[in-house]
């Protein structure tokens, strides 16, 4: 091979103006050259290639600028399999960072066919697969006549699967019936498995021949575990996820069919594969955990299938639809290991009541249990658990120190059960004389859960040890311990002074909730503003987000201490024109497009900078709620945060803005919106933890349905 003529041009590309996932890409050059060195240094170029032109899969300007390089060396012979499968990866990626023009890194490998289609024909059968995914990728019809002609002569299975996709995608249409032929029962099943998803990508209805084709296939992973296509390497989870997003009462029909039978198949590994893809239909349907759960649960204590694991991630996501899992769930929770423990946090989703009794019997030996269960689910009351807890408390006391920065980063498991404690309130009065050593040992982290447990008859002597650790020691411990008896008693001198010494100019870090504890006070906290002044950052200065945010929560502090809205203006306004356009910023914008809504009407001279928000659907929630507050909303107030449910975008605080705006801002249009997302079946995805999802999703339902109805959501949070 020439690679003078390969590289000929290299060096005349002005790599240093280009960009990729690292910033400048003036070190592309050395990576293409490097592909031609020795294994080790070829494997290293190429990884790096990866990372940095299609970084976890997009893609950058200098990606179309290395892709005529890389052309060349995969038809030259070098790494060749290697080099197609990163062109396909180009050609099929949509998420593009600094690119000139939509689909120009597609462009730039389409262009580069006329090496590619060759490499269809060639000898070696991954080199042809391979050929085959990228010239499908680029979705070019100039690829059409070498990929029909192939399909009539290819007779390895792999490479006619690839065919069948690449055909698919670059003409969906004429392609239908080619899918529809390949179900028969005679063809390979790998390319089966394409003709299923093909059909359901071509919107066909979803009938009887694809429902048991793809059941027979099953499990499809030995069937797929080569293809390039890592978007369909799981079959049903694809198909069941298609189906689903139509929308359509006989394609959920189909779907949950499709579930029902694949976990009753006998294979096991099908079933694994049944699992995730009903786990899928979970996070997706709202449908999907009172249909599927019957047939999910009976795995539980089915003796032929021996994935039981497998099974509560499933479970955890049914919720309360599961709950007749609850027995077979208790005798695993009643073992030891990593199962049982996994079983008791299912467990306490789904019947925390049951959960709280068996966690109580040994407490102390269930660590890989305590921290995700009193971190996800709010255990009820249970004097079994009470007394078990208190007893930890007081094997531990000895180890109790003064609060650290890691202690409040990462809540330990002695923090966690003094957090559920305080959740039960009097309830867990019992616990007084233990909390008590714990208080004296550490106010920081145990003045809160002290205030909180103490029944009325013991509120004296509870607010003296209070007041005594209020008024001496290290700020942290005074701090907590003032408000944990302003909460008690409403006694706030010592709060003020506490609050004082923690705004004070060298205590750092400020944190926002001391800054917000100073702006609850009211005419109690005067003498607090000059501190909270003194804890602004300086004029001048390149603000971090957390500092961004702790001079919002003081221009709230300041507006609510002295009613007066010019030094809270400055700031916000300040905030506003340092974060807009700064990335990772949008939660203190979002912050203080919320202290404006608060300040109403006062804040009318920063409308110029919230409006200029409501391009930006992250932002566009709390600008709403912001303009309608100072009477600046636009016409169209309503639409803009109706989209953001939709999209998932701070759908609570969007919510906020629509029950802010009242009914007489919607149109026929909007309500239409709002009562398909209280009544639809698809879930809004809210947030990226897939284990907070369908909890997200009904707390949405539930409020979009409450706003129909009028009522308020007052504490529906």
């Amino acid at each position: 091979m020439d690679l003078d003529g390969v590289f000929a041009e290299l060096d005349g590309v002005g790599w240093e103006e280009l960009e990729h996932a690292y910033g400048e890409a003036e070190d592309v050059p050395a990576m293409l050259r490097g592909l031609v060195g020795d294994e080790g240094e070829a494997s290293e170029a190429l990884g790096e290639l990866w990372g940095s032109i299609v970084h976890q899969g997009t893609v950058y300007e200098a990606t179309a600028a290395a892709v005529p390089f890389l052309a060349r060396l995969a038809a030259g012979g070098v790494r060749t399999v290697d080099l197609l499968v990163l062109l396909g990866a180009i050609a099929e990626s949509t998420d593009e960072c600094g690119v000139p023009q939509p689909g120009a890194c597609r462009s730039a490998v389409a262009a580069q066919l006329p090496l590619v289609l060759p490499l269809c024909r060639a000898a070696d059968e991954e080199v042809r697969r391979a050929a085959v995914w990228t010239a499908g990728r680029t979705g070019d019809a100039s690829a059409l006549a070498v990929l029909r002609e192939r399909w009539a002569r290819e007779a390895a299975a792999g490479v006619r699967a690839e065919l069948l996709a690449a055909l698919a995608h670059v003409d969906p249409a004429a392609s239908t019936a080619l899918a529809l032929g390949a179900l028969a029962a005679d063809v390979p099943g790998e390319v089966r498995l394409v003709a299923v998803m093909a059909c359901v990508d071509a919107g066909l209805p979803f009938g009887e021949v694809h429902h048991e084709t793809l059941l027979s296939l099953l499990p499809a992973d030995p069937l797929v575990s080569g293809r390039f296509d890592e978007g369909r390497s799981e079959p049903l989870h694809y198909v069941v996820d298609a189906l689903l997003m139509r929308d359509s009462a006989a394609d959920r029909e189909a779907a949950y069919e499709l579930v029902e039978a694949a976990l009753a198949l006998v294979d096991p590994a099908a079933r694994a594969e049944a699992l995730w893809a009903a786990e899928h239909a979970c996070l997706i349907s709202r449908g999907a955990p009172p249909r599927l759960a019957p047939v999910v649960v009976a795995l539980l204590t089915d003796p032929s299938f021996p994935h039981t694991a497998s099974v509560l991630p499933v479970l955890e996501t049914m919720g309360a639809h599961a709950a007749a899992g609850a027995p077979a769930l208790g005798v695993l929770a009643d073992g030891e290991g990593e199962l049982a423990d996994r079983a008791l946090e299912v467990l306490a989703r789904l019947a925390p009541e049951q959960a709280a009794r068996l966690l109580a019997r040994d407490l102390g030996g269930r660590s890989g249990a305590v921290d995700a269960i009193t971190k996800a689910v709010p255990l009820p009351y249970a004097p079994e658990l009470l007394n078990a807890i208190r007893i930890e408390l007081t094997a531990t006391a000895e180890t109790v120190g003064a609060v650290d920065a890691a202690e409040r980063a990462a809540p330990s498991r002695r923090r966690r059960l003094t957090e559920l404690l305080t959740a039960w309130g009097p309830q867990a009065s019992a616990a007084l004389p233990e909390l008590t050593v714990l208080f004296g040992r550490s106010p920081a982290l145990f003045a809160g859960a002290l205030a909180a447990v103490c029944p009325p008859e013991r509120r004296a002597e509870t607010a003296e040890l209070l007041r005594g650790a209020a008024g001496a020691g290290p700020v942290d411990d005074r701090y907590a311990a003032a408000e944990a008896l302003y909460g008690l008693t409403g006694e706030s001198a010592l709060l003020v002074a506490a609050l004082r010494d923690a705004l004070a100019v060298g205590a750092q870090p400020r944190e926002v909730a001391v800054v917000e504890a100073a702006g609850r006070l009211g005419d109690a906290g005067a003498a607090l503003v000059p501190y909270l002044r003194s804890a602004l950052t300086p004029a001048g200065t390149h603000r971090v987000v957390h500092e961004l945010d702790v001079d919002v929560a003081v221009a709230l502090a300041l507006w609510r201490l002295t009613g007066r809205s010019q030094e809270p203006l400055s700031v916000l306004g300040g905030v506003l024109a340092e974060a807009r356009d700064r990335e990772f910023m949008t939660g203190s914008v979002r912050r203080c497009a919320l202290a404006a809504a608060e300040l109403g009407t006062a804040a009318a001279p920063l409308e110029p900078a919230l409006a200029s928000c409501l391009t930006e659907p992250q932002y566009t929630p709390a600008a709403v709620l912001a303009l309608h507050a100072m009477g600046a909303a636009p016409a169209d107030a309503a639409a803009l945060a109706l989209t953001c449910v939709e999209k998932g975008v701070d759908a609570m605080t969007a919510l906020d803005a629509l029950e802010s705006l009242g009914s007489g801002a919607r149109t026929a249009e909007d309500t239409a919106r709002l009562v398909a997302l209280a009544e639809r079946d698809l879930r809004i995805w809210a947030t990226r933890r897939e284990g907070q999802l369908v909890a997200v999703d009904e707390r949405l339902r539930e409020r979009a349905a409450r706003l129909l109805s009028g009522a308020s959501s007052d504490g529906a949070r």
